[in-house]
């Protein structure tokens, strides 16, 4: 009983963590997606095209996209990591800072 719940709560907290990821592609501009490693105009269009039609709910919906495999969507999965990494990091500033 004990191993099938810790199952569950790992395949939910797994979830969260890359359906909070592919919410930043959901909400990506076309200069941001241009930015990521294989993601040219053409490819950013395509992105943008298909989830007017439908959110993308995970990676592998991003596969669906014309021009778009699993080698771009591991360079996302990357990107996406370390943007998450670097706001995590970002100094906070306070008023007496900023004068």
């Amino acid at each position: 009983m004990f191993k099938r719940v810790m199952g569950l709560v790992l395949v939910f907290g797994l979830t969260m963590a890359f359906g909070m990821s592919i919410k930043e592609v959901n909400k990506a501009s076309k200069e941001d997606l241009m930015q990521i490693k294989g993601i040219g105009d053409a490819k950013a269009d395509a992105i943008i095209k298909a989830r007017k039609k439908a959110k993308f709910k995970n990676f592998e919906d991003l596969e669906k996209v014309k021009g778009v495999g699993p080698a771009l969507v591991g360079n996302i999965k990357k990107d996406i990591k370390v943007k998450e990494e670097k706001k995590s990091t970002k100094k906070k500033h306070t008023k007496k800072e900023k004068k």
